[in-house]
């Protein structure tokens, strides 16, 4: 995760802290709403288990439910355009982690859409979520509480941002097509879109015209390390569904919040 993302350093105050009171388990229930497979992956920070061994392939139109301890921090994504092999070599058009279908810990390759949690152990407390494109974007994301509160809703994306990514920030497959658009500090390492050194404060990183772009077409993700309003969301729930392609109207280019 990129270390200047508001989400982490709150997660770091809240695990250093406030203390642990009771560790109930979480669900996540995972869907994918696209009209092609996935394959869905976890990251977790340091000190946090993997959850479902780090990945798993999961068709169209199917859920999966995973369980995750109450004090989970970490990461989940997409994986798109996969055939695995046993030679450890990129097997995945966007997220790959090592060529591994599980990816037991392994980080997945920029630029993907990432679900970021920081589950909280005493459930009287609100659990703090997002949906970041600091490293860039492969997939529309929504996450819910369940049951459903519209405080606790992270929408999608009103546009496929591979269908407007500007083309010095595409990821291309082998066939041509854009299957992924990169943050501008993932495409030019540099400290002004990466909101490091002079940079390193909200007061000093501003949105980019790259930046503007994410938000027009994704407006409640993170689109930059500082996005102001931080779009981060923080509910009291031990349920969450996180769907990929959740519009039905997205496989025809238009994904509503």
């Amino acid at each position: 995760m990129n270390p200047t993302n508001p989400f982490l350093i709150l997660s770091f105050f809240i695990f250093t802290f406030s203390g642990k009171v009771v560790v109930e388990a979480c669900n996540f229930y995972i869907s994918n709403k696209c009209t092609y497979p996935i394959w869905p992956a976890t990251a977790a920070n340091v000190g946090h288990p993997v959850l479902a061994n780090g990945g798993f392939y999961l068709p169209p139109g199917e859920q999966r439910k995973i369980q995750a301890p109450g004090d989970w921090v970490g990461r989940i994504w997409a994986r798109t355009g996969c055939r695995f092999s046993s030679n450890n070599i990129r097997a995945c058009e966007t997220g790959d982690c090592g060529g591994k279908l599980q990816c037991n810990g392994l980080i997945g390759a920029p630029p993907v859409t990432l679900a970021q949690f920081a589950l909280q152990a005493d459930k009287n407390k609100p659990n703090f979520y997002d949906v970041s494109l600091v490293d860039g974007y492969n997939l529309p994301i929504s996450i819910t509480s369940i049951p459903f509160s519209s405080k606790c809703h992270v929408g999608g994306c009103t546009k496929n941002l591979n269908n407007v990514c500007p083309e010095e920030l595409e990821v291309l497959n082998d066939d041509g097509e854009v299957v992924a658009c990169k943050s501008a500090c993932l495409a030019f390492n540099n400290d002004k879109f990466c909101c490091r050194n002079e940079y390193g404060t909200p007061s000093k990183c501003k949105p980019s015209i790259y930046s503007k772009i994410f938000k027009d077409a994704c407006p409640f993700y993170y689109s930059y390390a500082y996005d102001n309003p931080p779009p981060l969301v923080n509910c009291v729930s031990d349920d969450y569904l996180i769907t990929f392609c959740p519009s039905t109207k997205w496989n025809s280019g238009i994904e509503s919040a």
